[in-house]
C-alpha cells in the first residue's frame, strides 16, 4: 500500500469518526433547560406542600402533607428529572456537587432557581388558599419551633431527615451502581417518611428552598437559620459519606 493511499484512508476513517461524534449540545440545553426545570419543578412542588398545609383538617393530622409533599415529588422528578436531575432542594444539588454529579457551574444558578421557584409556589398557595385557613397555617411556614430549648432536637432531626432523602437521592439516582428507574418514587416515599415520622420535632422541612419560600411571603422569619443549616450541613455529610463509600467511580454526571 502506497503512503497515498494510507494517507487517504486515514483521511476517510477520520471523516467517519467526525461524522459518528454527536455534537455538542447547545448552551440553552446545557445551562438554562435545567435552571427552567429546577424553577418550575420547585414551584409545583412547593405550591402543593404548601396548599397541604394550608387546607390540611385536623382529623388527618400529618398524613395529608406528608402524602401531598411524598407524591408531588415523586412525580416532578419522574418528569423533570431527565431535563436539570430532578433535585428541587438546594442541600440535594450541593450533594449531587460534592460527589460529582453536577457541574460546579450549575451549583450557584440551581439554588437561585430552586429558591425563586419556592417564592412563586409559596405566592401561588396565599392566592388560591382561603385567607382565614392561610393565616391560621402562617402561610405553611415552619413553625414547630417556638423555643431556644427546642433548637437542638429540631436541628439534629432535619440533620438526619435530610442525610435520609439525600441518600436515596445520591445513591437511587445519581450513582450508577445503585441507581433504579424508581428512583423519583423512592424518594418521594422517603419525604412521606419524613414528615410522618419527624413533622412534629422540626416540622419535617428537609429543603431550604421549601422553609425560604412561604418564611418571605408570610413574612415569619422565627427559627428559619434551622432549616438552612441542617439541611445543608446534611448535604456536606452525605457527600463526604458517599466519596467514603464509592470514591470517584460509578458517578453519572448531569450535564457535564
Amino acid at each position: 500500500m502506497s503512503d497515498l493511499e494510507f494517507a487517504n484512508m486515514s483521511i476517510k476513517e477520520a471523516d467517519m469518526e467526525a461524522k459518528c461524534k454527536p455534537p455538542r449540545p447547545h448552551w440553552y440545553e446545557l445551562y438554562v433547560q435545567p435552571c427552567v426545570a429546577e424553577l418550575l419543578g420547585s414551584a409545583l412542588f412547593i405550591f402543593i406542600g404548601c396548599s397541604s398545609v394550608i387546607e390540611n383538617v385536623d382529623s388527618t393530622g400529618r398524613l395529608q402533607p406528608a402524602l401531598a409533599h411524598g407524591l408531588a415529588l415523586g412525580l416532578i422528578i419522574a418528569i423533570l428529572g431527565n431535563i436539570s436531575g430532578g433535585h428541587f432542594n438546594p442541600a440535594v444539588s450541593l450533594a449531587a456537587w460534592l460527589i460529582g454529579g453536577l457541574n460546579m457551574a450549575l451549583l450557584i444558578p440551581y439554588w437561585i432557581s430552586q429558591l425563586c421557584g419556592g417564592l412563586i409556589g409559596a405566592g401561588l398557595a396565599k392566592v388560591t388558599t382561603a385567607q382565614d385557613r392561610y393565616i391560621n397555617a402562617t402561610g405553611a411556614a415552619f413553625t414547630s419551633i417556638t423555643d431556644d430549648g427546642q433548637i437542638p432536637s429540631a436541628l439534629v432531626g432535619e440533620i438526619v431527615m435530610t442525610m435520609f432523602l439525600v441518600l436515596a437521592v445520591c445513591m437511587g439516582a445519581i450513582n450508577e451502581k445503585t441507581s433504579t428507574p424508581l428512583a423519583p418514587f423512592c424518594i418521594g416515599f422517603t419525604v412521606t417518611a419524613d414528615i410522618l415520622a419527624g413533622g412534629a420535632i422540626s416540622g419535617a422541612c428537609m429543603n431550604p428552598a421549601r422553609a425560604f419560600g412561604p418564611a418571605l411571603v408570610a413574612n415569619y422569619w422565627d427559627y428559619h437559620w434551622v432549616y438552612w443549616v441542617g439541611p445543608m450541613v446534611a448535604g456536606l455529610l452525605v457527600g463526604a459519606v458517599i466519596r467514603f463509600l464509592i470514591g470517584d467511580r460509578k458517578i453519572r454526571l448531569f450535564l457535564k
